[in-house]
């Protein structure tokens, strides 16, 4: 009797899906953002690039705000020919000069614009962007003419906390990271391979 009443629902269910899935006729690229004050982030967004790349894909990757230091995932995309191109300069807290910090986001900005620019590329990850238009160091309507005027296969991923709400209103899919527990708050280190 259970099992009759659980395999009736699972057919609907079933069926709910199959309409949805039948119902999805559209194919084209993708704006996808990846926000909120929770970690993971950037993992969530390497890991659509990975499953891209390992889909044959073609991918590139702009990072905002990020240093030298090592980066298991550029590590191993690099591997697979995905260009990165790198702010370089650290975090804006230990930079402290908003001059240096603009004239080094307009510099792999325009790397940026290039690969939304370009027909070859099915993935760019434009990783920390939403910082970058919350410091005034890039223009949010250069962010938008560029995303508008991208090829139409091309997906584009958006990482960072506190995106501007004209990009959360043109994205295809939102997710927010909530932080719910943090090792770093119970004093354990960040660790290789594990947070980078």
């Amino acid at each position: 009797m259970a099992e009759d009443r659980h395999q009736q629902r699972q057919q609907r269910l079933k069926e709910q899906v199959d309409a949805r899935i039948a119902a999805a006729q559209e194919s084209r690229g993708l704006l996808l953002v990846f926000t909120g004050n929770g970690k993971g982030k950037t993992t969530a967004a390497f890991g659509t690039v990975t499953r891209a790349v390992g889909h044959g894909m073609q991918a590139g990757v702009i990072q905002f705000i990020k240093g030298e230091w090592p980066n298991g995932e550029k590590n191993l995309l690099l591997q697979h020919g995905v260009e990165f191109q790198v702010m370089a300069t650290g975090f804006t807290w230990e930079t402290q000069s908003k001059e240096s910090d603009t004239a080094a986001c307009q510099a792999v900005w325009q790397h940026g614009k290039r690969m939304l620019a370009d027909a070859s590329l099915d993935v760019v990850l434009l990783d920390e962007l939403t910082y970058m238009v919350a410091y005034g160091y890039l223009e949010l309507e250069a962010v938008m003419t560029a995303l508008a005027q991208r090829p139409a296969h091309q997906t584009v991923i958006i990482t960072g906390r506190g995106c501007h709400r004209d990009l959360l209103e043109l994205a295809d899919t939102v997710t927010e990271m909530r932080p719910v527990k943090h090792a770093f708050d119970a004093g354990i280190k960040a660790q290789q391979g594990i947070d980078w």
